[in-house]
């Protein structure tokens, strides 16, 4: 199975491409490299920088940018002060773009789904599972998911703005962002728990970005911040319809 494969495979059936997963699978890729070596204390500092370098979440706008091995990525803007976000998601061609203005939501999509048209929407946030809840709440809205990878991580050392280390790959919780999956019918090889990942942080101590490479049947990810105190620059789309009742079993992911 290819990389391409491996990814399109487990998001190919999934709206919100934001919540799609980097499956596991077997890969032409490199085996992930060695444990990075860290005591508990440089591991707590490394944490403690990424988490006051993600503060700027709900303090300002900003732009992310995931990518899933080339295959699938997502462009973001979001202002939750200002509670205001624009999606737009891509995976070999087909487009989602997902806008938020205070407490609605509108979706539009390309992909063909059973029952789902090709018109803008607008979506019940009641019912879209709660782990991609759609909301300004604070600590809810980063379509990055940078909490839940800093959550997995095992060993951590700082040198700059640049830190290193491995998370735990069965640790990271369903989310909006980098989310891991396993094939149907498969587990997680042991050496998932000890997967390495590089994180810059900026002169101003923000999280820019969050590299995660190929190993151990994981296509390379990541994730990128930028464009700090940008206007959204979001609208509200013309002649929105209620979304079906169709499309919200095909939220979030899929088994």
């Amino acid at each position: 199975m290819t990389r391409r494969a491996v990814v399109a495979g487990i998001c190919g059936g999934v709206l919100l491409i934001l919540a799609c997963s980097v499956a596991m699978g077997t890969t032409e890729e490199p085996a992930a490299a060695p444990t990075v070596s860290a005591g508990a204390a440089d591991t707590a500092k490394a944490i403690e920088l990424l988490r006051a370098g993600t503060t700027f979440i709900d303090q300002t706008s900003f732009r992310v940018d995931v990518d899933f091995a080339g295959q699938i990525t997502t462009l973001s803007h979001t202002d939750n002060v200002k509670k205001r976000g624009i999606t737009t998601a891509s995976m070999s061609g087909r487009v989602i773009e997902i806008r938020m203005i205070d407490n609605d939501v509108y979706l539009k999509t390309d992909l063909d789904l059973p029952g789902v048209g090709h018109e803008w929407m607008t979506l019940d946030p009641a019912r879209v599972p709660s782990d991609f809840a759609l909301s300004f709440a604070p600590g809810k809205n980063d379509p990055g998911g940078s909490a839940r990878l800093i959550d997995a991580i095992v060993t951590a050392r700082a040198d700059g703005s640049e830190i290193v280390g491995t998370f735990d790959v069965t640790r990271v919780r369903d989310g909006t962002g980098i989310n891991f999956r396993p094939p149907p019918g498969s587990t997680f090889p042991d050496s998932v728990r000890s997967h390495p990942f590089r994180a810059t942080l900026d002169a101003d101590g923000r999280l820019v970005g969050f590299l995660i490479p190929a190993g151990s049947g994981i296509p390379n990810a990541s994730l990128r911040y930028s464009d700090f105190g940008v206007s959204t620059g979001v609208t509200r789309p013309e002649g929105a319809v209620p979304a079906p009742d169709a499309l919200y079993p095909q939220l979030g992911l899929n088994d």
